[in-house]
């Protein structure tokens, strides 16, 4: 059973945009909204940072692939070998990021695009969110969500532009712009700074991202246009990002320097009052609960594509252990939306897991793609280790004083 149609090696198909369009979902929508309504354009540099280390990591991923012939998950089982104990750390590797960050991310997807409903149509957004649930095993069941995300994926574009002309109008407004790219972390951001980390950098994309660019690009002849197709994809979505960011920036805070309240879609869609006026609201919803319904039925998806992988299973989406690995991510996603808070501050704790999940991941696939045994030529080099262990020293500084200030909220520490 094929899952999507093939992509090709140029235009806006590509597993690069697959990458992109994990970002540009109702999470990052929401996170960055979130950063620009609380400190303005102070945490553009969290934004700038994430983007420039998803094109590093995502650039290993790919490498890897090309040159491997191999997942990521595919790639530790071999490294770590089949027999003695170190035999299931990759598998483990794989799991973990699997149960804890994709049922992370698919709570802020059915959330996302819970709220979205509710700000198009009213009602309860847990209640809208078990509906795309549903919704969503139906159609991973079925096989028949590729017309469905396309249209879906059009949607979030339209939000996309409105970002982008709303930002181009209200920039004036951030006189703090250039400064917000000195990296400083304002009294209350940490979980804010780890978020937008966790949204753009996610995880499962770079154990999807290694298998996908072996359909596409064949082998390790193909990595310039791998690398090409990365390039624009990623840019793109960075570009979308920080457009939402600013925009919330030039109204939001700019209205209430101290900080904006942002509980609610509607809330969010103010920020776009200034080019689409009173559309702002609708075309807002429209656009978050697109995200989040598209989201909602590829990420179960890519977790059972990398599960299988890391596994050694056959990939057949109407086997009993693929659907057992989407209905538990789907499953466990709607739990966290049933029994949470404040949908935006689910939404960012979901974004803030995937963050603190990251450096263990980025780790891993160090080690991968510096085996010369298996890479050879293709092995990272000075650089490339240099950026990509900057990366997970960052990351993983975020992640523990993120980690530090949940246990200090709960009164642990």
């Amino acid at each position: 059973m094929t899952t999507r149609d093939t992509p090709n090696k140029s235009g806006f198909s590509g597993p690069g945009w697959l990458v992109a369009a994990a970002f540009v979902g109702p999470g990052t929508v929401t996170t960055a909204t979130l950063a620009g309504a609380s400190f303005g354009a102070a945490l553009i540099w969290a934004l700038v940072f994430s983007v420039a280390m998803t094109m590093v990591l995502q650039e290993m991923a790919a490498r890897l692939g090309l040159v491997t012939g191999q997942g990521l998950g595919e790639a530790l089982r071999a490294g770590v070998g089949t027999t003695g104990p170190l035999r299931w750390i990759g598998p483990a590797l794989v799991v973990g990021a699997i149960a804890v960050g994709n049922a992370a991310y698919q709570t802020g997807n059915l959330v996302g695009g819970g709220l979205g409903l509710q700000g198009a149509v009213g009602g309860s957004p847990r209640s809208w969110a078990s509906l795309i649930a549903v919704l969503a095993a139906a159609l991973l069941w079925r096989g028949s969500f590729r017309a469905l995300e396309r249209w879906m994926t059009a949607l979030v574009a339209v939000m996309g532009v409105a970002f982008l002309l709303t930002a181009a109008r209200v920039i004036g407004r951030v006189p703090d712009l250039l400064a917000g790219l000195m990296p400083t972390v304002p009294d209350g951001a940490i979980l804010t700074v780890v978020g937008l980390i966790g949204t753009t950098v996610v995880p499962y994309n770079l154990f999807l991202h290694a298998s996908a660019v072996r359909e596409s690009f064949g082998g390790v002849e193909g990595l310039g246009a791998a690398r090409a197709d990365l390039v624009r994809s990623i840019l793109a979505g960075g570009v979308v990002s920080v457009a939402i960011m600013v925009t919330a920036a030039g109204t939001l805070f700019a209205l209430a320097p101290d900080g904006a309240t942002v509980e609610s879609a509607a809330d969010m869609a103010r920020a776009l009052e200034p080019v689409l006026g009173s559309w702002a609201r609708i075309v807002f919803a429209v656009g978050l609960f697109a995200a989040g319904m598209t989201s909602a039925v590829t990420a179960p998806l890519a977790a059972a594509l990398a599960t299988a992988g890391a596994l050694g299973w056959s990939v057949d989406l109407r086997s009993p252990r693929l659907r057992a690995v989407w209905a538990t991510v789907l499953g466990t996603g709607l739990l966290f939306v049933l029994i949470g808070g404040s949908p935006v501050q689910m939404i960012l704790f979901a974004q803030a897991a995937n963050g603190i999940l990251l450096p263990v991941v980025a780790i891993f696939l160090l080690v991968a793609v510096n085996d010369r045994r298996r890479m050879g030529d293709a092995a990272n080099g000075i650089v490339p280790n240099v950026l990509g262990a900057t990366a997970v020293l960052v990351s993983a500084l975020l992640a523990f004083r993120a980690f530090r200030s949940v246990l200090l909220g709960l009164g642990w520490i």
